[in-house]
């Protein structure tokens, strides 16, 4: 009850619940001393919907996320008293009601606690590791929209494809860009588009797209395998081995997922910056290859309408926030518990503005994808003999399933939403 101090905005159901299976994983491994009715517990609460309220704000992330886990076993743990005030709070059946209440209505029996019980509940990192773990799995999947964003650009300026061929990025061998190359290849497969109009060489955000997500992408992927190792850890402390044996030690330490989640967090600023570029691209009259200014219907219209010029003024906006948000956070430590917790990983702080950095890229990469196909009409008035390619082409008509093509100055903020819809309902990966 005394470490439950968390403030702040509510962590997110999916965040949540992803903490509270992690929690139940580390549990399950046998090292920590717990009854098999803590774990059962746990994934009984998942399987009925009973999902604790919890503060964002409070945890160091050593030793472990301490406030927040002990948010959660306030709901499902109890003493003789059993009272609702120190109960916490839990959603069920999607209302707010005492964590006591919460687990009545589900028909859940909350636990008293043993020895070790309590500790082995709120040391770890746990809600850290959960949020990274989301954190990755979005990432991987912004970084193919991302790709998609690059591709639809490089049609639309008639860009040339020489910057894509598999033997320019053999010989650098870094794995992301080759991977990154062959995804856009793929999609301007039977363009006629790229290549058409190409100077010797397109600027940096377009011909050099397999090299900066290329290197997101090898990010992304060393990502992955910590914060893999980590939510399959024993991460709480003491550790017991057999009967005789404990280990008093710092496996708590969040410090992997802080340093992980900074490495993510430049990775993907970077993957929203080279976008907003892409973007200035299609916006700017001297470098998008004889498109209207801001995208408009025509010239005629240049200075009547505003287009898509403010959309790119939110791209930077994000892009900025990004790059403030993307400070590594697990270069900072304050001391706590009279000194003897000296040095604190602030792993929780580095998820959650992981997690932010990947919510503003997703509409910065909206944007790209939204004004690439705008572009694409225009282009495609000018020069209506070409077509871009197969992977293209099918995105192009989803969003045009969508929001239809508007000659003149509209409320683009509605149609950019439906599009951001459809990369959250991952319906523009092809």
């Amino acid at each position: 009850m005394s470490h439950a101090v968390g403030i702040g905005p509510e962590l997110s159901s999916e965040v949540v619940r992803a903490a509270m299976l992690v929690r139940a994983n580390t549990l399950a491994k046998g090292f920590s001393g717990v009854r098999v009715e803590i774990v059962q517990t746990l994934l009984d609460m998942l399987n009925h919907g009973v999902t604790p309220i919890i503060p964002a704000q409070g945890s160091l992330g050593s030793s472990g996320d301490l406030c927040p886990l002990s948010h959660m076993a306030l709901v499902f743990t109890t003493d003789e008293l059993d009272s609702d005030e120190d109960s916490g709070f839990a959603y069920y059946q999607g209302q707010k009601m005492t964590g006591k209440a919460a687990m009545h209505a589900a028909g859940i029996n909350r636990l008293t606690l043993g020895p070790k019980e309590g500790l082995a509940l709120n040391n770890g990192a746990t809600f850290s590791a959960a949020i990274a773990a989301l954190a990755v799995i979005d990432a991987f999947y912004l970084l193919n929209i991302a790709n998609s964003g690059a591709a639809m650009t490089l049609e639309v300026l008639q860009g040339c494809p020489d910057a894509f061929d598999p033997t320019l990025q053999d010989v650098r061998g870094q794995p992301g860009q080759i991977k990154v190359a062959d995804y856009i290849r793929r999609q301007i497969e039977q363009s006629t588009l790229v290549g058409s109009s190409c100077s010797v060489q397109d600027a940096y955000s377009i011909r050099c797209a397999p090299q900066v997500h290329g290197a997101v992408s090898d990010t992304i992927e060393f990502v992955s395998g910590v914060i893999q190792r980590d939510i399959n850890a024993a991460t709480d402390n003491p550790l017991l081995f057999g009967p005789e044996k404990a280990y008093s030690g710092g496996n708590f330490h969040g410090e992997p997922i802080g340093m992980a989640m900074d490495f993510l967090s430049i990775a993907i600023s970077e993957l929203a910056a080279i976008s907003e570029r892409r973007i200035f691209r299609l916006m700017d009259e001297k470098l998008n290859k004889g498109l209207p200014p801001m995208l408009v219907n025509s010239k005629e219209d240049a200075g009547l309408n505003s287009g898509m010029m403010m959309l790119q003024y939110t791209a930077a906006a994000l892009v900025l926030e990004n790059q403030t948000l993307a400070t590594p956070d697990s270069v900072h430590s304050l001391p706590t518990s009279a000194e003897q917790e000296d040095h604190n990983a602030n792993s929780m702080t580095a998820a959650r503005h992981a997690l932010q950095i990947i919510e503003n890229a997703a509409q910065v990469l909206a944007i790209e994808l939204y004004t690439g196909a705008r572009a694409l009409d225009l282009r495609i008035r000018l020069v209506p003999s070409l077509h871009p390619g197969n992977g293209i082409t099918k995105i192009y008509q989803r969003i045009r399933q969508v929001v239809p093509y508007q000659a003149g100055d509209a409320l683009w903020n509605t149609e950019l939403q439906k599009v951001r819809r459809l990369i959250d309902r991952k319906e523009l990966e092809v």
